[in-house]
């Protein structure tokens, strides 16, 4: 099932179609209230979510889809003005899986709603994270790089955790450290690149994985 939030209503109606003729279930709404109304019922596999609405806006849904413990791992792709750079910024710093800027294609909108589901699928074995020759043991909390033990810190452990199980979305420093900090930290970002690095240089080759996105934060890529 996937939800797609959007007040115009021809947008709506082409969005939806696209998605059925390419095999998922839909539903569309027209403002925020019906949309959580709905997810009162049924979460679905992913959100299409328009930045402009006539009650709340986008960006306020995604922080309170968030925020909360049922809906803060549901993917969401943000429809954004085109040009718009702080929409943009705002969207992924915020949660977003991607965004669209508009107006969009069907074709484009199909192919990244394809890859956002592809990326977000959870593994099947959750107690651990492969990516090549790298292996997060959840149940034994220990991270393996070609069978070999990494001696990791705690927080060096749970930064890659995060940046790993969301693999190719983008985290802002503030989000990491909220995350793995706290929200009761109350020490400066540059905390977040000291372990980045130090994580890189433990990860060795390996470390390429950790991107650094300019005017975000950080995520990690990793093609099977």
């Amino acid at each position: 099932m996937i939800y797609c939030v959007e007040d115009d209503v021809n947008i709506r109606e082409i969005e939806l179609y696209t998605l059925q003729s390419m095999g998922f279930e839909t539903a569309g709404f027209a403002d925020g209230r019906a949309f959580f109304a709905a997810l009162d019922k049924q979460l679905p596999e992913l959100v299409l979510l328009d930045v402009m609405l006539p009650d709340l806006d986008g960006i306020q849904i995604l922080k309170m889809l968030r925020q909360r413990a049922r809906t803060k791992d549901i993917p969401v792709i943000m429809a954004t003005a085109r040009g718009a750079e702080f929409e943009k910024i705002q969207a992924l710093d915020s949660g977003a899986d991607d965004y669209l800027a508009k107006p969009f294609s069907m074709m484009e909108m199909a192919a990244r709603v394809k890859a956002v589901l592809r990326r977000t699928k959870k593994p099947d074995d959750e107690s651990r994270i492969t990516l090549g020759g790298l292996t997060i043991d959840k149940l034994g909390h220990q991270v393996l790089l070609n069978g070999q033990t990494l001696d990791l810190t705690l927080k060096e452990y749970e930064l890659l955790l995060l940046l790993c199980r969301s693999r190719g979305r983008a985290f802002s420093r503030e989000q990491i450290l909220d995350v793995v900090w706290g929200t009761n930290y109350d020490g400066e970002t540059r905390t977040v690149d000291v372990h980045i690095k130090t994580l890189r240089q433990k990860l060795g080759a390996m470390g390429e994985i950790i991107k650094t996105v300019r005017g975000v934060g950080y995520k990690v890529e990793y093609s099977d």
